[in-house]
């Protein structure tokens, strides 16, 4: 198809009705699209033949959604509403704090916004440049502003602020537009103190980041309230309308309320309900939809309508299919210009102003993305050798990996009585056992065997001491 026109769909915070993605699969099937895509701020874009200012404002106001065409000048709010239910949480995190926060930023956000629970490892910390993580104090959020041209890696501010007063605080940003200014922190932080007032607590304790290991998240699995969830991926980031206003009327018809967007260019649809999951995998089977991709594929975030990166991504993939080895945990970006934000534990970064096919590797440090410090692991290699070079890099994770032992009560008792000082007679069965000694013979409790004099005799039958045997309770 020829493409005049792209057009962007803000859906903030990855958070969309069955019915509203269904009007907007209908307005870009109407602009002669075929396919949608996704972003990885949890927005969609799909492309148009022919654009309708007229349609486009008409059916958006409708659905209160913003849109901008061929132009990247506002930002989506980005959030990890998605994980509820499914992926662990703060206790106080619900769905309407969400909705809250998400429903109070009533303007267009020119800075990008993430609003994000630590306790998850599918949607990143500090992709955004006002990043909002919940504390684990009830309501009150960690503030982490990341401008590129002040320092790369994030700021924390010196408090915790609470739920009702995080969109004062990127109004305050949005409003003095701080890109154009050439302050540093203290100079953000003086502002925000003198013209965004707040609400809140000093920071008690340091933010935990999660662990580096990346959930898999397509197919069906079961909730924690008994209902299921369905992720669901192409690896090409073309969803046909088709298939998705099969799958939105679907959702209507199960009373599915909530579809949501991942940054992984996939999204995922909860509140399935048992009666109901049968015809989820008719209609998958239907389409010829795959819900087993190998993770290998699963783990990759790609610019969006980048066909250099595809194909990049589909030719490694298949070298490391065919080296048989598992990426599972690590994720991937491909980055094919500086405007990339790095969101994963391993970096493939083309050479600028290089040859053709060479590229860059590079890794987080301790493999955590949320870290935002990469390392290079490779300079200036062709991408024929990238395949091997990401499996020695995988190694390095998977050695750098530290099981927590913990002993289960079965296996402490086991080596408690194998360690346990007791023997028994021979000729009579009694047991001496050194944890209680042997009153009678005056011999104290906590007195070894060994310790016991060569005279000691069975209280029982008056055996010598040679004829006890080292008790064996495995």
């Amino acid at each position: 198809m020829q493409v005049k026109d792209l057009i962007r769909v803000f859906v903030k915070g990855g958070i969309i009705s069955p019915g509203d993605f269904l009007k907007v699969l209908l307005i870009a099937e109407k602009l002669g699209a075929q396919y949608l895509h996704f972003g990885s701020r949890q927005d969609i874009l799909f492309p148009a033949k022919e654009k309708s200012k007229e349609i486009l404002d008409e059916t958006f106001q409708a659905i209160k959604t913003e849109y901008e065409i061929n132009t990247f000048h506002y930002q989506n709010i980005l959030s990890s509403y998605l994980t509820l239910d499914i992926l662990p949480g703060k206790n106080w995190l619900a769905s309407h704090t969400y909705h809250y926060i998400i429903n109070h930023f009533d303007y267009r956000t020119k800075l990008r916004v993430n609003v994000v629970d630590p306790s998850q490892s599918l949607v990143p910390l500090f992709t955004g440049q006002i990043n909002f993580i919940a504390s684990n104090q009830e309501n009150y959020w960690f503030v982490y502003l990341r401008f590129k041209h002040i320092q790369n890696t994030p700021w924390q501010m010196p408090f915790l602020v609470y739920t009702e007063d995080l969109v004062k605080i990127a109004r305050a940003l949005e409003e003095v537009d701080v890109l154009d200014k050439s302050w540093d922190y203290k100079q953000i932080f003086e502002y925000l103190n003198d013209h965004a007032k707040v609400n809140t607590q000093p920071v008690t304790e340091n933010l935990v980041l999660p662990e580096p290991h990346f959930p898999y998240y397509e197919g069906i699995h079961r909730q924690s309230d008994e209902k299921y969830w369905l992720g669901l991926y192409w690896r090409t980031n073309q969803y046909k309308i088709s298939t998705l206003k099969a799958i939105m009327e679907r959702c209507i018809e199960t009373e599915v309320g909530k579809v949501t967007l991942t940054p992984w260019k996939s999204f995922v649809i909860k509140g399935i309900l048992e009666k109901d999951r049968l015809g989820w995998e008719k209609l998958m089977g239907k389409f010829g939809m795959n819900l087993r991709h190998s993770a290998l594929e699963l783990n990759w975030h790609l610019p969006a309508l980048d066909p250099e990166a595809l194909d990049l991504k589909f030719f490694l993939v298949r070298e490391l299919d065919k080296l048989d080895v598992s990426t599972y945990g690590l994720t991937f970006t491909i980055k094919t210009s500086s405007d990339i934000t790095l969101f994963t534990s391993v970096v493939i970064e083309k050479v600028e102003n290089g040859e053709p096919d060479m590229y860059n590797l590079l890794y987080s440090k301790s493999f955590n993305p949320n870290l935002t410090d990469y390392h290079y692991y490779a300079k200036d290699i062709h991408k024929s050798v990238l395949a091997p070079l990401i499996v020695e890099l995988s190694k390095v994770y998977y050695d750098s990996l530290h099981e927590q032992q913990v002993e289960s009560p079965k296996v402490k008792t086991i080596r408690d009585n194998i360690e346990k000082d007791m023997y028994q007679c021979v000729h009579c069965q009694t047991i001496y056992d050194a944890e209680y000694g042997d009153p009678e013979a005056s011999i104290s409790a906590g007195t070894p065997f060994k310790q016991l004099p060569t005279e000691y005799a069975c209280p029982t039958c008056g055996g010598n001491k040679s004829g006890f045997q080292k008790m064996s309770l495995v």
